[in-house]
C-alpha cells in the first residue's frame, strides 16, 4: 500500500528555502572548514563569555502563505483616504510598466551599491539619467545620484554652506518659515551638533550681517505661496552667503527654476515622480548645485569615463566612498544613495518626457486654480493668489473642526495648517471628481459653483521659458514595448542576485525574498500619507509595535527607534542620543569620541557630525583594537570621553575575544558604547549587542532583515538604545511619537 508522506519535504518551507544551502551543502562546508557540526564551529568562533545559549523569545515561524495573509490583515487596518494633505508628500501614479519592471523586480532591487562600475553599468545609466532630470529642471548644472530625503538633503546643504562659507566664530543659517515642518526640524538638529545658530522667519527679514553664511527657502512654500526671492538671494550674495531653496520637482516643469534666479543649491524630493507614499518612505531626494561646489558634493555623483577602447563607460565620480579616504575629514556621512527610488523616478520622466510631465504639471495646477476660485466665490479667504498645487484657505476655528470632519466623513484628509487655516494640496491622483467634492466640503451643505478648469493662477514673472528634459533619452521611449525593453537591456548590464552572488560584504549575503518583497504594493501599505491621522494607520502601529519588540529581543535592548533611513543615519542619530544623555546630566564637556582604525569610514565622519572630537585607537597585527592604548586614550581623556564606536563583529569579520573589557574600559572613564550594527547578521541568535555591554546600537535592516538592497538604497537604520538613553530618542514635529 502507498503511504503519503506526512512531513514536508526539505526545502518546502519558507526557512529552508530563504537560506538555501541543503544540510549536505552545510556538511561539505564544515569539512572544509574542519568541524563536525555548525555548533562546533559557532563554538570556535564566538566568545563563550558572550555566547548566548537560551532560544530568543519571538513568534513561532509561519508559514508564507500565513505570513502574507498576516500582512494583508495589517494593511487593511491601514484607511487609505484621499490625502490632500501635500508638505511635500504627493499621491501619483507609477507607471505599470515601472511598478512590474523595476520596482518588483529582483533584477533592480537585489543588485549591490555599484562599486564596480564594470557589473552596474545599466543601474548607472539610470542614476545618470535623474541626475540630469534634477539638473534640467533645477537650472544648476550638476546633481548627485540622490539622498535619503529632503529633510536630510536640506540639512547636507547646510552643511556644504558651513565648509563653503567665510569662517564665521558664531554662524548663523537663516531658514524660511514655509520650509515643511519636518525640514525644519532636521536642519534644526544638524545645526546644533555644529553650532550653527538657526534663525526660522520671513526671508523678507532676513539679516546677512556678521556670521549669516546662508538661508534655505521653500518654493514655493509649505502653505502654497510661490514668493519671488531674488532680492533675497542678491542680498545674501553680497554677503558671501549661500542660497539653497528646497523645491517641487513637477512645479519646476512650469516655474521659474531657482538656478536661473541665483540658487546656489536645490534640493528637495523625487517622490512625486511615481513612488508610492509608503508613509513617508524611502523616497529618493535630490541635491543640485554650481559647478564650484562639486567637490563638496554629498553622497554620490555618477560621471562618464571612457574605457581603455575609448567607448564611454559610467562610474561613480568624485565623492565615491569619501568617508572611507578622508574619516573625520569627510563633509558628509551620507555613504548610499536612494538606488532603486531614483531609478524610479528617473523612469517616471525617461516615459512621460517633458511634454507629459508638462501636462500632468499643467494638470494639477488647472485643478487647484479651479478649487480656489470656487472657494473665493463661496466667501473664504486665501492666503496666496499665486500657487501651483497648493492653497490655503482662511476660516474660523469652529467652521474649520466643521469642515475637517465633513472632510473625513467622505474619506478625505486635508491639512490643519492651523486652528483657522486649512490646506489643500492636489496632485497626480486627483480627478475632477475628487476636486468637486472638496468643494461641496468647504460649501458644508451648500452647492458649490461649478469648477472651471480653463484659468491657471501664475503670473508671468514665475512662469518657466527655459526648456527642460532635452537629452534624446527623455524622448524615445513613448510606447510601453519601448520602455519595457529598455529596462531590460539596462538590468541586463548589471550583476544581481537573479544571476549570481556578489562576494562584497554583509549587505549581499541575503536574498531578499519575493514573500517579503509582495506587501510594499499593497494599496493599505503604499497609499498611504506619512501625516494622515494616525487612527488611519492603525496596521502601521501594529507592524512597528511588533518590529520594535522583535528587535529588542533580539538585540537585548529596552527601546527602539525605527526614524533613522540609513545606516549613516542611524550611526548620527545614535551618537546624538549619547550627546543628549550626556548634556542631560549637566555633562557638556564630553565631546571626545573613540573610534579603532579598522572602523567603517562613517564612523568618524557621523562623529565629527555630531559634534565630537574623533581620538583614533590603534588596531593590533590582526586588526582587532588594541587594547592598551584603548586603555591609555580613555584615562587621557576621562573627562571629556563621550563614546567608542566599535563594530562586532570587527570590520574584519572577526569576534573580538576582548569586546567585553572594551565595553568595561570607556563605562570605567564615564563614556557609552555605541556599537556599529552593520555585523549584526552574524550575532542574531548566538549574542546580543546589550549582553555584550553596548548602550546603543544601529542596525542595517538591508544588511540583516533583507529589505531591498536596491542597487545602493532604501536602507533603514533603526537605533536600538537601553533603558538610560531611551528619553532621548528623536520624536517626530507632525507625529508625535512618543519619544524624545
Amino acid at each position: 500500500m502507498t503511504t503519503f508522506p506526512s512531513t514536508a519535504p526539505d526545502g518546502s518551507t519558507f526557512l529552508s528555502r530563504h537560506l538555501g544551502p541543503r544540510p549536505s551543502d552545510v556538511a561539505a562546508m564544515l569539512e572544509v572548514l574542519g568541524y563536525p557540526t555548525l555548533d562546533a564551529m559557532i563554538d570556535a568562533v564566538v566568545p563563550e563569555a558572550i555566547r548566548r545559549r537560551q532560544p530568543l523569545d519571538l513568534p513561532a515561524p509561519i508559514s508564507e502563505t500565513e505570513a502574507l495573509a498576516a500582512l494583508r490583515a495589517m494593511a487593511d487596518e491601514n484607511q487609505v483616504f484621499k490625502s490632500w494633505i501635500g508638505m511635500g508628500y504627493s499621491g501619483c501614479h507609477t507607471p505599470t510598466v515601472i511598478q512590474r519592471n523595476v520596482l518588483e523586480n529582483p533584477g533592480w532591487y537585489t543588485a549591490y551599491t555599484p562599486y564596480q562600475p564594470e557589473i552596474a553599468q545599466g543601474r548607472l545609466e539610470a542614476l545618470l539619467n535623474f541626475q540630469t532630470m534634477v539638473s534640467d529642471l533645477t537650472g544648476l548644472p550638476i546633481a548627485n545620484a540622490s539622498l535619503l530625503d529632503e529633510g536630510t538633503a536640506a540639512a547636507e546643504a547646510m552643511s556644504l554652506t558651513l565648509a563653503v562659507a567665510p569662517h564665521a566664530a558664531a554662524p548663523r543659517y537663516l531658514v524660511d518659515a514655509q520650509c515643511h515642518p519636518q525640514t525644519i526640524a532636521v536642519v534644526r538638529t544638524r545645526a546644533a551638533a555644529r553650532g550653527v545658530a538657526v534663525e526660522v522667519g520671513d526671508p523678507a527679514g532676513f539679516r546677512f550681517d556678521a556670521g549669516a553664511i546662508g538661508c534655505l527657502l521653500q518654493y514655493p512654500g509649505t502653505e502654497g505661496g510661490i514668493p519671488d526671492h531674488r532680492a533675497v538671494v542678491e542680498r545674501a550674495h553680497a554677503a558671501k552667503a549661500v542660497v539653497t531653496v528646497a523645491a517641487d520637482l513637477l512645479a519646476l516643469t512650469l516655474l521659474v527654476p531657482p538656478g536661473e534666479w541665483g540658487a546656489d543649491i536645490v534640493v528637495g524630493n523625487s517622490q512625486r515622480f511615481g513612488v508610492p507614499l509608503g508613509y513617508g518612505g524611502p523616497h529618493a531626494a535630490f541635491f543640485a548645485a554650481k559647478e564650484e561646489h562639486k567637490r563638496h558634493l554629498p553622497g554620490r555623483l555618477i560621471g562618464v569615463s571612457r574605457d581603455r577602447d575609448g567607448r564611454p563607460a559610467l562610474r561613480m565620480a568624485l565623492q565615491t566612498r569619501e568617508q572611507h579616504i578622508r574619516r573625520e575629514k569627510a563633509t558628509s556621512n551620507v555613504c548610499t544613495a536612494q538606488v532603486l527610488l531614483a531609478v524610479i523616478a528617473s523612469m517616471y520622466a525617461v516615459y512621460h518626457g517633458p511634454e507629459g510631465l508638462r501636462f500632468i504639471a499643467a494638470t494639477v495646477h488647472r485643478r487647484t486654480a479651479a478649487l480656489a476660485r470656487a472657494l473665493a466665490a463661496l466667501g473664504y479667504t486665501l492666503r496666496h493668489q499665486a500657487f501651483f498645487d497648493t492653497i490655503t484657505v482662511e476660516t474660523d476655528a469652529a467652521k474649520a473642526i466643521r469642515i475637517h470632519e465633513t472632510a473625513r466623513a467622505r474619506g478625505i484628509n486635508l491639512r490643519p495648517v492651523s486652528a483657522t487655516a486649512i490646506g489643500v494640496s492636489f496632485d497626480e491622483t486627483t480627478t475632477a471628481a475628487d476636486a468637486r467634492a472638496v468643494a461641496e466640503v468647504f460649501a458644508l451643505g451648500g452647492t458649490p459653483p461649478a469648477l472651471d478648469e480653463s484659468a491657471e493662477a501664475l503670473p508671468d514673472g514665475v512662469r518657466r521659458t527655459s526648456a527642460i528634459l532635452t537629452h534624446p533619452v527623455f524622448h524615445r521611449y513613448r510606447s510601453e514595448t519601448e520602455m519595457l525593453r529598455y529596462l531590460h537591456r539596462l538590468e541586463a548590464r548589471d550583476l544581481s542576485l537573479t544571476s549570481a552572488m556578489i562576494p562584497l560584504g554583509s549587505c549581499t549575503m541575503k536574498l531578499n525574498a519575493s514573500t517579503e518583497m509582495m506587501p510594499i504594493t499593497l494599496p493599505g501599505f503604499g497609499g498611504l500619507h506619512p501625516f494622515a491621522p494616525t487612527d488611519q494607520a492603525r496596521g502601521y502601529a501594529r507592524l512597528f509595535a511588533d518590529l520594535e519588540r522583535w528587535l529588542a529581543e533580539v538585540t537585548g535592548f529596552a527601546k527602539i527607534s525605527l526614524q533613522p533611513n540609513a545606516g549613516s543615519q542611524g550611526e548620527y542619530a545614535g551618537l546624538l542620543v549619547i550627546r543628549a544623555y550626556h548634556h542631560a546630566r549637566g555633562d557638556e564637556r564630553r565631546d571626545v569620541c573613540l573610534i579603532p582604525q579598522s572602523a567603517h569610514g562613517t564612523n568618524p565622519a557621523s562623529a565629527v557630525m555630531a559634534g565630537y572630537r574623533v581620538v583614533v585607537v590603534k588596531t593590533d597585527p590582526q586588526g582587532n583594537v588594541d587594547i592598551a592604548d584603548l586603555k591609555a586614550q580613555a584615562a587621557a581623556h576621562r573627562d571629556q570621553l563621550a563614546a567608542l564606536m566599535v563594530t562586532y563583529p570587527s570590520t574584519h569579520g572577526v569576534f573580538e575575544a576582548g569586546i567585553r573589557e572594551i565595553c568595561e574600559i570607556v563605562h570605567q572613564h564615564g563614556g557609552q558604547v555605541y556599537m556599529d550594527g552593520a555585523n549584526m547578521n552574524a550575532q542574531v541568535g548566538l549574542t546580543r549587542p546589550f549582553d555584550i555591554g553596548a548602550d546603543v546600537c544601529h542596525l542595517n535592516l538591508h544588511k540583516t532583515f533583507c529589505i531591498p538592497h536596491g542597487g545602493g538604497g532604501p536602507g533603514m537604520g533603526p537605533i536600538c538604545v537601553a533603558e538610560h538613553l531611551a528619553p532621548y530618542l528623536p520624536n517626530h514635529p507632525v507625529v508625535d511619537l512618543g519619544a524624545g
